[in-house]
């Protein structure tokens, strides 16, 4: 029965000390270039609604009811996604889970743009999303499985820094891109630009390895020799100890758990209370970082600022939008990520306030350019610990099943905005504050400690 022998095996503990012995160098910096590109364009499609909603509300291809189902609809997408692809990447593996994403989100988001009428392009939206669904909670997993214990946070800030460069890009795209129509209108390149992308990271993909950790789980020991003497060699790494010196011993595959068993192990110590907690999490958080994220430029404009000047100032908004997750590359592993996620939290619930409330244009754009920055740190903190908390034959499927919430929620949070705006920004920003007051505490009274941990350790 799972959970009846030991939770980790002689043989992962010798993948982990040597994956844990390899010195930090051109392997480690081509690997994490290429699994950054997904994540780039992962985020460049979660952004890009939000400057599109605008312009597709302002030429009345989408009413406000109309953005808030595309919004949705792409969450909802996301959220069948990352439970199926979330668990498929424990199943058929790391590399392979990628590939079949991105090629369904690019082939979904080239039929948005060019959907002709609403209804189609909500439909698209939702099937792209599909694609997209799993792709941080994959990227988080393939990321901590490969780097050392000590570099975990600033490894995942990295994949999170070269994401966000993607936001500026996006909203300098959209602004110069909007306004034209050449061939076709404008958002719609945007969204041409966007698949086009997920194409390249895909072709990139097909020359990372596989995750040596999970191919121990499954009993493929050759194959996880093979890449960690690999990469033992271009690091010119010494030999293992005597107790590994033969490589890895052959064993029998692993029993590959049914669903009903993975889920079931979710819930047992010391799991359970890591499940529950990133449940109430994940449902919340979502729901102050998206709500600014993807709503942003329709907020200014039922502050009654024009399209372009909307554009404009979320455009300075974006370009901070990397600082976030740069400082986390200098903090995450020196400061301990629980703490870091809940301080962040309170940032972002009194930024928010300032974002609807302050009426000059200077204190929106400072207080929104805070806000985001603030946003983009507790994100990459709490990729990095999300992926922690769980072992490597249930990692995805934990951090999959669990990230889940939040897309179920951000899905059910447009329809709420939607709702809230009748009342005025101010409305929806009072929420958004109180919601992160709970994050906070959720996370800072019942969050492990992570920082500096084997992930074999934390996982019992």
């Amino acid at each position: 029965m799972p959970g009846s022998e030991p939770a980790v095996s002689g043989q992962q503990l010798s993948v982990a000390a040597r994956l844990e012995r390899l010195q930090v160098g051109r392997f480690h910096r081509r690997f994490i270039t290429l699994i950054s590109l997904g994540g780039w364009f992962d985020l460049y499609d979660l952004f890009m609604v939000a400057y599109l909603g605008a312009a597709l509300q302002e030429s009345h291809f989408l009413t406000l009811h109309q953005f808030s189902l595309l919004v949705a609809a792409g969450f909802l997408g996301m959220f069948l996604g990352t439970v199926f692809f979330g668990l498929a990447s424990d199943w058929v593996g790391r590399r392979s889970a990628f590939v079949v994403m991105l090629l369904i989100y690019s082939a979904f988001t080239l039929a948005g743009a060019l959907a002709p009428n609403a209804e189609w392009l909500i439909l698209m939206r939702f099937l792209a999303g599909v694609g997209i669904g799993a792709e941080i909670v994959v990227i988080d997993t393939y990321v901590t499985e490969l780097v050392p214990s000590a570099v975990r946070g600033r490894f995942v800030a990295i994949t999170q820094v070269v994401g966000f460069t993607s936001v500026p890009a996006v909203a300098l795209l959209s602004r110069v891109l909007i306004p034209t129509h050449f061939l076709m209108d404008g958002w719609r390149w945007v969204m041409v630009i966007g698949s086009a992308g997920g194409l390249l990271a895909w072709y990139f993909r097909l020359r990372l390895p596989e995750s040596p950790r999970w191919l121990a789980e499954r009993g493929r020991s050759q194959e996880a020799e093979s890449i960690l003497a690999a990469l033992e060699a271009e690091a010119g790494a010494r030999a293992p100890e005597p107790a590994v010196a033969g490589g890895l011993a052959a064993k029998a595959p692993a029993e590959k758990l049914s669903l009903l068993a993975a889920f079931a192990e979710l819930w047992r110590p010391p799991y359970g209370k890591r499940t529950a907690m990133l449940i109430v999490f994940q449902a919340l958080q979502t729901i102050g970082f998206y709500g600014f994220a993807n709503w942003a430029p329709t907020f200014l404009l039922q502050r009654g600022m024009p399209l372009l000047s909307s554009l404009d100032y979320t455009l300075l908004m974006a370009l901070v939008a990397p600082l976030g997750p740069l400082v986390a590359t200098f903090t995450s592993d020196r400061l301990e990520r629980k703490w870091t996620i809940a301080g962040m939290a309170l940032l972002i619930a009194v930024f928010g306030l300032g974002f609807a409330f302050w009426q000059h244009p200077a204190l929106i754009v400072l207080s929104g350019a805070l806000l985001t920055l603030c946003n983009n740190c507790f994100s990459a903190n709490f990729h990095a610990y999300q992926s922690e908390l769980y072992p490597t034959r249930i990692r995805a499927t934990g951090v999959g099943f669990t990230y889940s919430w939040s897309r179920l929620s951000a899905a059910l949070t447009s329809l709420l905005i939607g709702a809230l705006l009748v009342y005025g920004v101010s409305a929806v920003f009072a929420l958004l504050a109180a919601v992160m007051v709970v994050v906070a505490g959720v996370i800072a009274v019942l969050g492990p400690r992570t920082n500096g941990v084997l992930l074999e350790e934390l996982s019992g």
